[in-house]
C-alpha cells in the first residue's frame, strides 16, 4: 500500500514540475507570432530523351508518293527531298515504288500535291530520282554516314504507311545489323543480292522510299525491304545512303547506271535438279558457287576461256555462295576492270583473268 501511495506522489510531482517548467519557458521565450511565409519555386521538367529536334530536321522533307497507270492508282510510297536547285526540288525514293507508273504525284506534309517527273531509276539498287516544283519542296534533308553507325545506335523512320491517312508517321528502333546481304528477285533482272542495313524500327507498306535517320537528324539509309514471314517480326531493311548517293548524279541526268557483265547464264551449285536438266554434272563435294550453264559469244567470259560446267568459286579471293552472290560481287567493279575468277573444272581448280569490257544495257 505504501508503495502505491509513493508511486502516485511521484507522478503528481513530475507533472507539476513539467507544467511549471513550460510556463517559465513560455514567459521568457515567447513564440514568434509573425505569419509563416511559404515559398514555392517554379520547376521546369525537360524530357531528355525526346527526338523532337531530330525529327524536325527531316520531317517536312518527307513526301508521300502516289503512282498511277493511266488513270488507275497502282501504289503508294514515301520519298524525301535531298536537294533544291533552281526551280526544282529533287526527291529520292525506291525504284519499285514508281516502276510501271506513267503518272506520279507527290504530296508534302502541308497537304500540297504536285505532279512529279521521273528523271532516272536503277532497279538493281532500287532507287529512283524525281523532280518537283520548288515551292512543294518544304525542306532538304541532311545526308549522314551509315558507315559511322554502330550496332545498337538509335534510328527512326518517317513515312506514310497505308497511304495519306497516316502520312508523316514516325517509328523508332535501333540499328540491328550492318552489311546484310538480302536476296531479292525481279521479273527483269532475275535473282540478285542487295547490301542493306537492318533495323527493328517498324517499316510497313507505304514506308518504302522513306528515310532511315540517325539521332542527329541525318539520313543514313533509304527504307526498301521488309522481310515478310509469319515467324519473323521486327526485321526491316534500308539501302545505305552511300550506295544511293554514288549513283545520284547519273540518275538526275537520266543516264543509265552501267554494270559489268560476264555473258553467262548461271545455276546455283546446290540446285541439283536444274543442273541435271541442263546435263551438267559436278562433284558431290562442291556445295557452293555458281555453275556456268552457257557462255555467250562476244562477252568477257568467252574471251577468258570460261566454259559450260565451270563452277565459279571465288572472285578476287572472295568466296562465291551462289549465282545471286556472284552478281553482287561482280557489280562492285566497273566496266574496264580486270578480275581474277577461281573456277572448278573437271576435278581441278584454276585461276582465270577476266576483263570486264561489256556492260548490261
Amino acid at each position: 500500500m505504501k508503495k502505491g501511495i509513493g508511486y502516485i506522489i511521484t507522478v503528481v510531482v513530475s507533472l507539476t514540475v513539467g507544467v511549471c517548467s513550460t510556463m517559465v519557458i513560455y514567459h521568457n521565450f515567447p513564440p514568434d507570432n509573425r505569419d509563416i511565409e511559404t515559398v514555392v519555386k517554379d520547376v521546369t521538367i525537360t524530357e531528355t530523351n525526346s527526338m523532337k529536334s531530330s525529327i524536325d530536321e527531316v520531317y517536312d522533307a518527307v513526301v508521300i508518293i502516289e503512282t498511277y497507270h493511266n488513270t488507275q492508282a497502282v501504289g503508294t510510297g514515301t520519298g524525301f527531298v535531298y536537294k533544291i536547285d533552281g526551280n526544282l526540288g529533287y526527291v529520292i525514293t525506291n525504284y519499285h515504288v514508281i516502276k510501271d507508273a506513267n503518272k506520279i504525284q507527290v504530296t508534302n506534309t502541308v497537304g500540297q500535291t504536285v505532279e512529279a517527273t521521273l528523271l532516272g531509276g536503277d532497279e538493281y539498287a532500287d532507287i529512283a530520282v524525281l523532280s518537283i516544283e520548288k515551292d512543294a519542296a518544304l525542306k532538304v534533308v541532311k545526308i549522314g554516314d551509315s558507315t559511322a553507325m554502330e550496332l545498337g545506335d538509335s534510328v527512326f523512320t518517317v513515312g506514310s504507311p497505308l497511304g495519306k491517312k497516316y502520312i508523316g508517321t514516325v517509328t523508332k528502333g535501333i540499328l540491328s545489323g550492318k552489311d546484310r546481304l538480302v536476296t531479292v528477285s525481279s521479273s527483269t533482272s532475275g535473282k540478285y543480292m542487295m547490301q542493306v542495313l537492318q533495323t527493328d524500327a517498324a517499316i510497313n507498306p507505304g514506308n518504302s522510299g522513306g528515310p532511315l535517320v540517325n539521332m542527329q537528324g541525318e539520313v543514313i539509309g533509304i527504307n526498301s525491304l521488309k522481310l515478310v514471314e509469319d515467324e519473323i517480326e521486327g526485321m526491316g531493311f534500308a539501302i545505305p545512303i552511300e550506295i544511293a548517293m554514288s549513283a545520284i548524279d547519273k540518275l538526275e541526268k537520266g543516264e543509265k547506271v552501267l554494270r559489268p557483265v560476264l555473258g553467262v547464264s548461271l545455276i546455283d551449285a546446290t540446285n541439283t535438279y536444274t543442273l541435271y536438266y541442263n546435263k551438267i554434272s559436278i562433284d558431290d563435294e562442291i556445295n557452293r558457287g555458281a555453275v556456268i550453264a552457257s557462255v555467250e559469244d562476244g562477252y568477257p567470259a568467252k574471251e577468258a576461256g570460261l566454259q559450260k560446267g565451270d563452277v565459279i568459286l571465288e572472285v578476287n579471293d572472295v568466296e562465291v555462295e551462289d549465282s545471286a552472290h556472284l552478281r553482287f560481287l561482280l557489280y562492285k567493279y566497273n566496266v574496264g576492270d580486270t578480275i581474277k575468277i577461281k573456277v572448278y573444272r573437271s576435278g581441278k581448280i584454276k585461276d582465270v583473268d577476266v576483263k570486264l569490257d561489256k556492260s548490261a544495257e
